[in-house]
Formats: structure tokens, sequence, C-alpha cells
């Protein structure tokens, strides 16, 4: 299975939120999409990131950017430990691996493990200063997260697959290239 790059199409999908709106990747067109690939719907790495995620989509909608994210869990699972955080973007559950499969997820023991050695400071505040705690796993639990950033045009424009469980595109990459955008459009 070979990543995709930037500059190809984003692969079009159809989908239902848990939230329970209809989402189809045309209706995006003319805006940045931001589109995150998570791991389970409880896993702390990946609640703490929508919950940052959460603070920021006010201000990237601001600058023409609009987010989605995608579990590998089903909605009842979504709803929750996802669902329990005030969500302002749509959540798609992905039992099935779908979209994960358009999209090229990969998968990784050593993401898993290494995690565990280099981010410390991110599991320390998801469980204890968040209340993020771990509960059932739903699909691969080696799960790498991946991020992509899909231009007005639907190409995208970057390609982000994470090394290990908790890696993702930094924030500033994601408004510097938008903002970089607006200025020289």
């Amino acid at each position: 299975m070979s990543r995709l790059k930037e500059g190809n199409s984003a692969p079009w999908f159809k989908a239902r939120s848990f939230q329970g709106d209809d989402i189809n990747l045309d209706l995006y067109r003319g805006r940045y999409l931001l589109l995150s690939f998570y791991r389970y719907a409880s896993c702390p790495f990946c609640n703490l990131r929508v919950h940052e995620s959460i603070q920021k989509r006010d201000y990237f909608q601001t600058l023409g950017l609009e987010m989605i994210a995608v579990f590998q869990s089903p909605d009842d699972k979504l709803a929750e430990y996802v669902g329990k955080q005030p969500l302002n973007y749509p959540i798609i559950g992905d039992p099935s691996l779908d979209i994960y499969k358009l999209y090229h997820v990969e998968t990784s023991w050593l993401g898993l493990i290494k995690a565990f050695f280099i981010r410390p400071h991110q599991i320390l505040k998801s469980i204890f200063l968040r209340g993020f705690f771990p509960g059932s796993i739903e699909n691969e639990i080696q799960r790498l997260p991946a991020d992509f950033l899909i231009n007005p045009m639907g190409k995208i424009e970057i390609a982000y697959y994470g090394i290990d469980i908790g890696d993702h595109i930094a924030y500033e990459i994601i408004e510097k290239t938008v903002r970089n955008d607006i200025i020289e459009p």
C-alpha cells in the first residue's frame, strides 16, 4: 500500500458523522479541509488531540479551514468517549476501515511502543490532567494517525503520516500553509 502524496486528488468518500450529518467531500470544495484519522474512541492521545482541535476550530474557520475526524470505532463508542467533549466539527466512525483504506492509513507495532518513550508528557496530560482514560479498543491498537490538508480544489496539499500513535501534524504548519494561500492567492 503506497502513501498518498502532495498533489494527489483527495480520495472522494461519502459518510455519515456519528452526530448525524451527511458528509460528502464535494461539500468542502472551495475551502481548505483538514481530514484527520485517529485510532479508537477511547484513545487518550486521540482525545487530547480532539480537545485541542475543538479549541482551534473557530479560528481555523476564519481562515477558511474546515475539519473532519475519522475514528476506527463505531458510533456508540464515539458517543461514549469522544462525544463527551463539546464537539464543533464532524466525527465519522469507520469501523469497517473503508476510509482508512482509501487514504492508506498505516499501522505499526514500533509506532505503538515508540510513543510511550517519546511522548510521556502527552500520556500524563491526556490521562491525568484531562481525564481521557483508555477504555475499549476497536480495531487495531497499533493504528497510526494521519492528517491530510486538502486544498480548495480537492488536491492534497499536505499528506502527514504519523510515526507513532500520538503523532499528528503541527497546528502551526496547517496555519502557515492556509495563511500563505490567503496572502498569496
